[in-house]
Order: C-alpha cells, then structure tokens, then sequence
C-alpha cells in the first residue's frame, strides 16, 4: 500500500496481454499489480507478470481458501479481497502473506480489527457512499488504512488519496478492456504514479 499511490486492478482474459501490461505499468512507475480471479487465465496472467522486473503482482477477487492456495501457487504476492471472512482472513494470516481485505462497514473494520488486521480495501468505494462514509468510517479507527476501490477514476483518484486514512487507491482505469496499447497504459501509469499522497 505504500509502494505507490495507485494499484492498478486488472481483468485480463488472454494471457498474451501479461507481460505487455505489466511491463507498461512498471515502466510508467506502478510496481504494485492486482490481478483479478474474474477470468480463467488469471493464474496463468500472474505466473506472466511475476516474470517482469520490478513488478510485485498479488491476486485479488479471492474469495475462498481454495482460491488463495491457488494464487500463492501462482506467485501472488499479496491476497485482495472483495469482503471480509473469518475463514479466509485466517488462511492468510496463516500463510504469511499479506491480505487486503474487503469492507464497506464499522462491522467489518471490527472484525478485521479482531483478527489482527488493521490495513482495508474500502469496497466498493463510490456506491458505499464515497469520501464521506470512508471519512466517517476512519474517524474511530484512526490506527486503520484503506485503500479505497470500485468506482475511482483517474480525476476522482486525488480526492480520495487527500484522506489522511487512505494509503492507496486500487484503479481499473489504467487498463481497459480489449487489445492493450503499452505507449497508453505506460502513460495512464505515469499520471497515477505522479498523484501526491
């Protein structure tokens, strides 16, 4: 989360795309990739891009044990979560790998907090009510740090990192659907990377 202000979260159906990708963001200054379990060849996407240089790439849609051990296989680096469940938390944890897990409420934050964990995804960020329920919902957690996702943009992504709780935002922007353009993706990544924090 301290790596780079934005994490770029990546559906990618072909594993051709990988290493263009991965090699384009790293070159525009984002280390720090999420792969997303949306497609079949995500695990096939993150054995690619853990071949780059530089990249630190990590699984996220994780939503079970199973998933988890699959990714760690894979060569994730760090777990991603939409939600946040007792079974999977402790998995992770029982793993050593770092997990981002998924929260939208106090309830959440607490559990988490419970299990040890004190570092969130606030998901999805925009339709849980934005900067101010994120705000509101750090206030009595001051000692928490999120990384705000779903919904951000490339024009919104300052706003949100001015939050004194928000270490980083997670962003889909940066790479769109379909054929991949590096020079493109190179240059979205270099504006991100470039947002103060």
């Amino acid at each position: 989360m301290t790596m780079a202000p934005v994490i770029p979260v990546l559906v990618v159906k072909d594993v051709a795309h990988a290493l263009p990708i991965a090699e384009a963001l790293v070159s525009g200054g984002l280390p720090v990739l999420e792969v997303t379990l949306r497609t079949d060849a995500a695990l096939d996407v993150i054995r690619e891009m853990s071949k780059v240089d530089g990249a630190f790439i990590g699984a996220g849609t994780v939503l079970n044990e199973v998933q988890l051990d699959a990714a760690i296989d894979a060569g994730a680096k760090f777990i991603v979560s939409p939600g946040l469940t007792t079974p999977l938390a402790e998995a992770a944890i029982k793993r050593g790998i770092p997990f981002l897990p998924g929260i939208a409420t106090a309830a959440d934050i607490m559990r988490g907090l419970d299990l040890g964990l004190d570092r969130f995804k606030f998901f999805p960020a925009e339709t849980s009510g934005g900067i101010k329920a994120l705000k509101a919902l750090a206030a009595p957690f001051y000692k928490a740090r999120f990384c705000p996702t779903g919904g951000i943009t490339v024009d919104t992504a300052g706003d949100w990192l001015a939050v004194d709780a928000v270490s980083c935002v997670g962003g889909s922007w940066l790479v769109p659907a379909g054929e991949p353009d590096p020079e493109a993706i190179k240059a979205r990544a270099r504006v991100a990377a470039a947002l103060p924090r």
